[in-house]
Formats: structure tokens, sequence, C-alpha cells
């Protein structure tokens, strides 16, 4: 694949602790377009160095909502479409420049290496995810707190990985965890129960996930054999899966209050 057909995206707000990692392997590209909500930490300031990036500004309302207005300012046929503590690792770039999609192929997934301050760990909850795709016909939709790209066609897999390593303060990371729970709380509870994964209907019954989630990622996933950063990201899900539970039950019980 010729890159010059490929234009990153990437959506920031307050990134001063990862975006220069992120842009430091995107060398290879032609022009990056950013969508900023409203950045006040510097990443603005580092953005501003490099004369290939445009910065688009538009107030945050949802993920899909700032992907969608990026997608409308690319003007290559692929886009490359990353958050800001995305790092791509030497055989991702080395695939892309050796890619030869056929009219068939509408975007490529690529599976993630998950770090804690630069130390990799053996295996995490973070799925794959579609991050290369044709312009044409991709549309993003929100999906309880994150969102999904909807394309037209094959979606193929990568072999080279993307590294994500989030180094925002712990309380960035608490305050975006409550703003996820609630969402996710309304997106479990509005969708019918059959249209929901074993995982989801598991989630929505709101006490096994999180006392689940700790064995399961230290024992299935790895997690214990990683030391510190293991333990760290152990603790961290189910953090995410209590605030979860949390939210599930007050929503349950404000309901049950209003009916009395």
């Amino acid at each position: 694949m010729n890159r010059d057909s490929v234009t990153p995206l990437l959506i920031t707000f307050n990134e001063i602790q990862n975006i220069e990692r992120t842009l430091a392997k995107l060398d290879w590209a032609r022009r990056i377009v950013v969508v900023d909500s409203g950045s006040t930490d510097g990443t603005l300031d580092v953005l501003a160095k490099d004369g290939r990036i445009e910065v688009k500004h538009r107030p945050f309302d949802s993920f899909a909502g700032q992907c969608n207005f990026g997608l409308s300012h690319i003007r290559t046929d692929w886009v490359l479409s990353l958050d800001a503590d995305y790092e791509l690792s030497d055989p991702f770039i080395s695939e892309l420049a050796d890619l030869q999609p056929t009219a068939g192929d509408a975007g490529y997934k690529a599976a993630f290496v998950y770090r804690i301050y630069g130390h990799a760990l053996r295996g995490t909850l973070y799925p794959p995810r579609a991050v290369l795709y044709r312009v044409a016909g991709a549309r993003y939709e929100n999906e309880g707190h994150g969102h999904r790209i909807r394309l037209q066609g094959r979606v193929s897999n990568l072999k080279g990985a993307i590294y994500h390593d989030d180094r925002k303060p712990l309380s960035r990371w608490l305050g975006s965890q409550l703003k996820y729970a609630a969402r996710e709380a309304a997106h479990l509870l509005e969708t019918p129960r059959d249209r929901l994964g074993r995982v989801d209907r598991l989630r929505l019954m709101g006490w096994p996930a999180p006392i689940l989630v700790l064995g399961y990622v230290l024992f299935a996933k790895g997690a214990v054999l990683d030391g510190k950063a293991g333990w760290f990201y152990a603790f961290q899900r189910v953090c995410a899966e209590v605030l979860l539970a949390l939210e599930l039950l007050d929503k349950r019980l404000s309901a049950l209050t209003r009916s009395v």
C-alpha cells in the first residue's frame, strides 16, 4: 500500500503525557488530522510544531461524533484511526507498506499489546479493533461508553501489533471511568437482553463481574506474572467493573424509588 494514500486521524484531549510517543511513529505520514476537544495542558503546543498536522477543534459530545467529524476532513482513500495513547510497532509500519488491498477490502483490524508505563503485559482484556480502513462508506456509531466503526466490505486481521500505553494521571483515569460506567450502565439496561453477549449479560447482573475479573486477568491473562504492572492493570479492571456495578445498582434503586 502506498502510505501516501493513508492519513492518520487522532482524537485528543490533554494528552501531553502520550502524544509525542504516538507522533514519533507517524514520521512516514504526509498529513495528520487531529480532532481536539479543548486541550489546555500543552498538547496543542506539541501539535503546532509539526507542519504536517492539521488540528480541527470540536467540543466533545461523543467518541462517534468526534471520529465522524474527523473522517469528514480526510482527503485520502484510507484512514489510520488512532487514539492518542497508541504507538505503532515497527512490524505494523512495515506491514502497512506491504499491504495490497483489493477492491473488496474495506479495512484491517490490529491486535494490541497493553503497556503499563512501558511494561508490556502478557495479555489483557483490550480487544482488536479496526484501525485502518477505506473512508468511503465508513461510519462510527456509539455503543455503550465506546464506539464502533461500521464498514462496507471485508475486514482482515493484521499481524503487526499496536502498543496501548496511557500514562495520564490515575486521577484522570478514575474520572473517565466514572463517565464510562454511567454510559455503559445505560447501554446495558436499555439493550434487550437477547441482544447482549454472554459477558455483557454477566455484567448486567452487577455483582459477579468485579469478583471474576480479578482472577481472569491475573491467571487466565497472565498478569500475575507481570509484577507490579500486572497487579496495577488487574486492580484497574476490578475498579472499572465495581464502578459499573454501582451504576447499575444506583439506577435500579432509583427506579424502585420512583415507582413507590
